[in-house]
């Protein structure tokens, strides 16, 4: 009731996805994944994706950006059942909203449009004027 008329800002929102994965790897995993990762570029709402591997304990997985919890949510029942049709099962999926504020502080700026830790003023640096 008290917020009517008031827009919040989106809280971006990120998926981690992981999974037992057989391979392949690296290169061919990559020559592999043309379209798919074509597919994953144009999902409405996708900031970035990161992709994991690991062949010693054969997992695979991505961390995933996303403006919002919205668009996160979309993604994640697509991949899911995309995941699913590729035969590939025990997927693990969670989601988590981004503290927007840390993150800029640790490097994360470009990712979510903000400036960078050493362009925002400490009490330190910033000269008061009366």
């Amino acid at each position: 009731p008290g917020d009517r008329g008031v827009r919040r800002a989106a809280m971006p929102t990120a998926l981690l996805f992981r999974f037992p994965f057989p391979g392949p790897w690296g290169e061919e995993l990559a020559q592999a994944s043309q379209a798919l990762a074509s597919d994953i570029a144009n999902q409405e709402g996708l900031v970035w994706k990161i992709w994991l591997e690991d062949r010693e304990t054969e997992q695979a997985g991505g961390i995933y950006l996303f403006e919002d919890a919205a668009a996160a949510s979309r993604y994640r029942e697509k991949h899911e059942r995309r995941l699913a049709a590729m035969g590939l099962a025990g997927v693990v999926v969670d989601a988590f909203s981004v503290n927007t504020e840390l993150s800029v502080l640790t490097m994360a700026r470009a990712a979510l449009g903000q400036p960078n830790a050493s362009e925002i003023p400490s009490m330190a640096t910033m000269t008061i004027r009366p």
